[in-house]
């Protein structure tokens, strides 16, 4: 039986006794007298509170004790003494017990019902799903269910329509709004060519688009998985909880005994009254508030920050950022666009970038990239080169048109060296921030090919953000000190590791880590090794094809004002954590005291169903602190600084 059904027993069955409660000074009794409540608070213990006694019985086979000990010796002592009370005509208060499941029940059902909006998030993103797709389909256009979607379909999308899975566009151009999966709030204009996420919406034109991700391979799918796995999680201070809270149980039961022994033996109480005490002391003690203090903040906190495009692997990612001293960044697609052109060609452009293109013609890399971009634009025909060999850590060589040619960044100067005029124009692009490729052909450097990729738009102001929080910036690249320090110096960045080998980031965060937890900010494929090494590893998404496995936060903007916002949401919802806990563990330490009739002799006092309602209200309490998370304000980083 669910809580809800549950609870609206227990009220009716209850209800008779509440209105003896507030009838018996005007003489009302109900029919049958003790027998009729015993009767009805039977019903109420063998419907309602079963749950918690079974759950008590489990834990207590176990050799364990739970909340719901607490909670079934509470009700079961009000309902068997009353019922021995029946049997020997004294004073019964089996109401007590009847009110207290009902009271921790009506708890429950608000917290379920609070907890239940505060997953919203997954529900909400499940729901972004379109329902189905128009596909080619033998030639024509037909409407399918979104299941039936396949890897390579041609899926037109009309405006005003849902994308119905990731894909890349084929034929059309329009307007993107990408806000319900990304968090970004302007639409983005795509054409041919460009990636579309799956549950996003067409604003303004129709296009045709070529499905590559369909089902639980989708970003939304992903994003999905991710957040339920983060709600799911435990962060490390609820292992504390959960130990405090197996010596906290026996510790109340040993409490209540003694409230017992004193007030009947020492201060002469009747049985009813010191009983009274002593239920009172158990039920005032029931840990729930403790128990979901920290779920609750946690699935608030990792839900929010995946509706602004920051997906939260786990509260332990979620507490690790909220340690990080010091963040370190890649540069290339990290703090830079990510988008290299080349901006100069010294020595003879035209041999120099055929020599290139030919090197680059097979590479992944983004200045190859750059460099064939180039020769297209400038209307070369590219002849891929043989004979590749690698040098390691510095470049390539192989043959082309017979002669032995080779590329490389500053470290071949190791092995050949440049005429004076080359050294300065060196120099000179380095001090510019633009990355030097050295090209050689028959045994000497016969040019250089500079490439630049500036800085994002919002990475001054991110990095500026970060320092004012009192975080170390740390730019971490493979590039030369030159263009690293110049790059460092336009957007900020504390301190710089330049001509850093691949293999050799992971090491360098080990070394970073001497001085306190690291953030480590990267692309999420080549930075892995650093990414995983590091305290936390934030990946920066590209949109449709995140690194799920590399980071334990992902940000799927690709923006550095997102590093901000997930380290500041991470320290408001540990900070929440540890405001719940504070409370939850002072209500029930103060309202111990109270309820063992410390305060007897001021007029202070809690009757079982009072504490049994002050139980439930604590646990609202703490659902209702944590709900909070989505109203608090984030900071936004400030606007860039000229450089």
């Amino acid at each position: 039986m669910s809580i809800k059904n549950r609870f609206v027993f227990s009220l009716i069955v209850s209800l008779p006794m509440l209105v003896e409660m507030v009838g018996q000074p005007f003489g009302f009794m109900l029919p049958g007298g003790a027998w009729t409540m015993f009767l009805l608070t039977t019903a109420v213990m063998a419907v309602s509170a079963g749950p918690f006694i079974e759950s008590a019985w489990a834990a207590f086979r176990h050799h364990h004790a739970n909340m719901d000990t607490l909670v079934a010796i509470g009700t079961a002592t009000a309902y068997l003494y009353s019922f021995y009370a029946t049997l020997t005509g004294k004073a019964v208060f089996y109401e007590s017990a009847a009110f207290v499941v009902t009271f921790i029940l009506l708890g429950q059902y608000f917290e379920e019902k609070m907890k239940h909006s505060a997953s919203g998030a997954v529900s909400k993103l499940v729901d972004l799903q379109a329902k189905d797709a128009e596909v080619m389909r033998d030639g024509q256009l037909v409407k399918v269910p979104l299941a039936e979607v396949i890897v390579g379909d041609i899926v037109r999308v009309k405006p005003g329509q849902k994308i119905a899975v990731d894909g890349v566009i084929t034929e059309g151009t329009s307007t993107i709004d990408e806000s319900m999966v990304t968090g970004e709030s302007m639409p983005v204009t795509k054409q041919a060519g460009d990636h579309v996420i799956g549950a996003t919406m067409n604003n303004t034109g129709t296009f045709l688009f070529r499905a590559s991700k369909v089902g639980s391979d989708t970003l939304l799918s992903q994003i999905v998985e991710m957040v339920k796995k983060a709600q799911t999680s435990h962060a490390p201070i609820q292992k504390t909880v959960d130990k405090v809270a197996d010596i906290f149980v026996p510790a109340v039961l040993m409490i209540a005994i003694l409230t017992f022994t004193v007030w009947y033996v020492f201060l002469g109480a009747s049985v009813v009254n010191a009983m009274l005490f002593a239920v009172s002391v158990v039920i005032i003690a029931c840990p729930c508030a403790l128990g979901i203090a920290t779920p609750t903040a946690l699935m608030v906190g990792t839900g929010r920050s995946a509706k602004m495009g920051i997906l939260i692997k786990n509260g332990e990612v979620l507490e690790a950022a909220n340690r990080v001293k010091t963040v370190v960044f890649d540069k290339t697609g990290t703090i830079t666009a990510g988008q290299p052109q080349v901006t100069d060609i010294v020595g003879d452009p035209e041999t120099v970038l055929d020599v290139a293109a030919s090197l680059e013609v097979s590479s992944e890399h983004p200045l190859a990239a750059a460099i064939l971009d180039k020769a297209k634009a400038d209307g070369r025909t590219v002849t891929a080169a043989t004979d590749f060999k690698a040098i390691e850590g510095k470049g390539v060589q192989a043959t082309v048109n017979g002669q032995a040619a080779l590329i490389g960044n500053d470290k071949l100067l190791a092995d050949y060296a440049l005429t004076t005029e080359l050294s300065r124009q060196m120099t000179k692009l380095q001090s510019e921030a633009k990355t030097v490729v050295l090209v050689g052909l028959a045994g000497k450097i016969i040019g250089l090919i500079a490439i630049q990729d500036a800085p994002k738009a919002s990475s001054a102001g991110a990095i500026a953000a970060l320092k004012k929080r009192g975080l170390r910036t740390v730019m971490l690249t493979g590039d030369n000190q030159r263009v690293a320090q110049a790059i460092a110096a336009e957007v900020g960045i504390d301190d710089v590791i330049a001509d850093v080998l691949p293999g050799d980031k992971a090491d360098n965060v080990k070394r970073l880590q001497a001085d306190g937890p690291v953030a480590f900010v990267g692309d999420g494929i080549n930075d892995a090794p650093a990414l995983t090494t590091a305290d936390v590893g934030i990946a920066m998404g590209s949109g449709t094809d995140i690194a799920i496995e590399s980071g334990g936060i992902v940000l799927v903007k690709n923006d550095l004002q997102d590093v901000v916002h997930a380290l500041e949401l991470s320290k408001k919802t540990f900070s929440r954590i540890k405001l719940n806990l504070f409370w939850a563990f002072i209500y029930n330490t103060l309202g111990i005291p109270v309820a063992a009739g410390v305060f007897f002799a001021l007029g202070l006092s809690l009757s079982p169903e009072i504490a049994g309602l002050g139980m439930a209200l604590s646990s609202l309490s703490v659902v209702a602190s944590s709900l909070l998370l989505n109203t608090s304000k984030l900071t936004s980083a400030p606007a860039p600084t000229a450089a």
